[in-house]
């Protein structure tokens, strides 16, 4: 793809986003798209995003469960990035009908760096020594395609489909608890929906942050110490609708929750 198809794609889902309208896939309007195109395409969209007074405070792993691989028909993680614009914290309600088209939510656990993550070569050590904490937190993804049509393209395109996202108010230290373990229950309007353990997300979360930061190393892009890293769903996605109530319990760590309206 040439710089003026890229910038005009990037554009185009800024726009959806800002009006709360869905787009035909790229895929089917561009054959030849590649995952590096879209990686440009979501860069264009960020900085509409930036111009628009927004600013990155985190980045996100998507596309980490089987769970969620299957129910999309994508075979590999994406990423995306955090802005202001995009968090929430416990108890305050999450205004999707306002904000979101078609959302659905997942329960994740968040890192909280400490200190700056620069690959290739990072390890899991060295994820779990530059985190300064870990927090239950609920991510609710969107997408600016044609009824979830996507491939890994086009949600790589659109920022890895984020949404919206909140975080607990409880943080552990993740050196205490083995994550691969931690189990994780999620109950909407009362009920349990879905369980999960940290091992569903690439063998576990500190996997995740790992694969993100060796990744983004190859773009010359860093995890920066205090942003917040959303290492990827334990559980499948649950679409989500004004009045909701759903929550999270996490093994070791605690609880998050939130009211859709």
């Amino acid at each position: 793809m040439d710089t003026t198809q890229i910038q005009t794609l990037g554009d185009e889902l800024y726009q959806a986003l800002t009006k709360r309208e869905t787009v035909a896939p790229l895929t089917s309007r561009f054959s030849d798209i590649s995952i590096e195109d879209a990686y440009h395409i979501s860069l264009r969209l960020l900085q509409r995003r930036l111009e628009a007074g927004e600013k990155v405070i985190g980045k996100k792993i998507g596309l980490t469960s089987k769970a969620v691989q299957n129910m999309l028909k994508v075979n590999q993680p994406d990423f995306g990035y955090l802005t202001d614009a995009m968090a929430f914290s416990q108890g305050q309600e999450m205004p999707i009908s306002e904000r979101l088209i078609q959302p659905k939510a997942e329960g994740e656990i968040a890192f909280i760096l400490k200190k700056d993550l620069m690959g290739p070569g990072i390890t899991s050590a060295d994820v779990l020594a530059a985190t300064e904490c870990v927090i239950p937190c609920f991510e609710v993804v969107d997408s600016r395609i044609e009824n979830w049509q996507i491939k890994i393209q086009d949600t790589v395109a659109d920022n890895a489909s984020c949404g919206l996202f909140i975080l607990g108010d409880q943080a552990v230290d993740p050196r205490k608890l083995d994550l691969r373990t931690c189990g994780m229950v999620v109950e909407k309007n009362g009920e349990i929906i879905s369980t999960g353990a940290g091992a569903a997300a690439l063998g576990g979360p500190v996997n995740c942050v790992t694969w993100l930061a060796n990744t983004l190393g190859q773009f010359g892009i860093a995890l920066k110490a205090g942003e917040v890293i959303l290492s990827g769903s334990l559980v499948p996605l649950e679409p989500v609708k004004a009045g909701d109530f759903l929550s999270v319990s996490i093994g070791g760590i605690g609880n998050a929750s939130v009211r859709f309206t």
